[in-house]
């Protein structure tokens, strides 16, 4: 585990300073864009274009990563996303913004791909858990990080742009130095929706809400914090809660998934998020109150995504994850791309309130569903379930599982195959008898 780090300590500084940017960029923009007077359902539109470029860098980008290899790719990717966020501070339009949100978006979704990639080759399924477990724990530090960095100038200067700008650039200086051995890329074919729904359907519509939810939170967050009047302070604190709240909880849940089921705890953590996003604008000016309960709605929102793909792939075998991995990744993507705008447009005709309402309103969507599910199939025993592993929603991290060894992988094919071929004997024998 250690000589896998250390082996890669190249990637996990770069993914430091790439989440460093990304968590001050996105509360950054929903903040400046307050301040030049965007409507807050113009500033919803704007913030989507992150994530439909996220999700057509996911479509795109594994193709030119194999292509052209994973060096020259995360450098210019690095390069797309340090340029596309001055132009936001040259050119003060919504239109212009939404296409360098676009470009932002796709420029990460390369950036994890190489980075998620990697790791992926460089760890044994031994350690690939660990390993996992510690690229989560860099991204959500990057990304909370960021968020009190917005304390360090003034949001209605130039100069956060110019420092987000520098440590996306900079990101890529130690991956250019490492000498470490890039790996082999190889692209995986994917299995569509409707297909994957039937086998799972709570978690391909989990995926899909929770993929709204976070563009909703992450996307609109700081316009809502904004909104209430809370200072440049106080927006990092509100931001830096919800991602907190993520990280801390993500693997008591998933563990106590392991134990009780997936779909009970899904059920729970929704019917509670929903409750703390209903209590969280009543008590919008209490103080520590008011964070704690923030951190208790990304305590419970955040943890969905891993939920939701640990679900899928326990009614999957190890050849049909990989598979699995890339369309989830894409409901989630589309939910994604949904939840900034519907979140803003509620914001527009029904309050600033209406950002927890409409977060509130999806969990509970998903814990009715859930309950549904639970009257159409009963639930697999504990022993057939496959172990949590916690993920972060970025294109690729679904495939940064310990059950996905190649070698397993290639057993489950060959099982598969032999199956086919011991049938494919009987009826041969069948027809010789009759």
């Amino acid at each position: 585990m250690f000589q896998v780090i250390s082996n890669s300590w190249a990637l996990f500084l770069g993914l430091g300073l790439i989440m460093l940017g990304n968590g001050l960029q996105g509360s950054l923009l929903g903040l400046r864009a307050s301040l030049e007077g965007f409507g807050v359902t113009a500033t919803g539109l704007v913030m989507s274009g992150y994530f439909i470029g996220l999700l057509a860098g996911a479509a795109i980008m594994p193709k030119l990563v194999a292509r052209v290899g994973h060096v020259r790719s995360f450098g210019a990717m690095a390069s797309l996303a340090s340029t596309s966020i001055l132009v936001h501070v040259v050119v003060i339009d919504p239109w212009i913004w939404w296409g360098m949100r676009f470009v932002t978006g796709f420029a990460y979704a390369g950036l994890y791909i190489v980075t998620e990639s990697w790791l992926n080759d460089a760890s044994e399924n031994s350690t690939r858990g660990q390993l996992l477990s510690f690229y989560m724990l860099i991204s959500l530090g990057g990304m909370a990080g960021g968020q009190f960095m917005l304390n360090i100038a003034n949001p209605s200067s130039y100069e956060l742009f110019v420092l987000i700008s520098l440590l996306v650039s900079i990101a890529v200086i130690p991956i250019l130095l490492s000498v470490s051995k890039a790996p082999d890329f190889n692209t995986s074919e994917s299995v569509g929706i409707l297909q994957l729904y039937q086998v799972s359907p709570l978690g391909v519509f989990g995926m899909l809400v929770n993929g709204i939810m976070m563009g909703a939170i992450f996307g609109m967050g700081a316009v809502y914090a904004a909104g209430l009047g809370l200072s440049v302070r106080e927006i990092s604190y509100f931001m830096s809660s919800l991602v907190l709240g993520g990280a801390v909880l993500q693997y008591p849940l998933g563990k106590l998934s392991d134990v009780v089921g997936r779909r009970q705890v899904i059920i729970g953590a929704c019917a509670a998020g929903t409750a703390a996003c209903f209590i969280a604008p009543e008590v919008a000016s209490s103080g520590w109150r008011f964070y704690l309960i923030v951190a208790l709605v990304g305590g419970f929102a955040t943890p969905l995504y891993a939920l939701c793909i640990a679900h899928t792939n326990d009614y999957l075998s190890p050849s049909q994850m990989v598979a699995a991995s890339g369309t989830l990744v894409l409901v989630g993507s589309i939910g994604a791309s949904l939840g900034a705008p519907t979140t803003a447009l509620a914001m527009d005709i029904f309050g600033s309130q209406a950002f927890f309402h409409a977060v509130g309103i999806a969990m509970a969507m998903i814990c009715l569903f859930a309950l549904w599910r639970v009257t159409q199939r009963s639930a697999l025993a504990s022993a057939d379930t496959s172990d949590f592993v916690i993920m972060a929603p970025t294109p690729m991290s679904a495939a940064l599982n310990p059950e996905l060894e190649l070698t397993e992988i290639a057993t489950a094919n060959e099982t598969d195959a032999e199956a086919v071929q011991e049938s494919f004997e009987e009826l041969v024998h069948d027809l010789e008898n009759t």
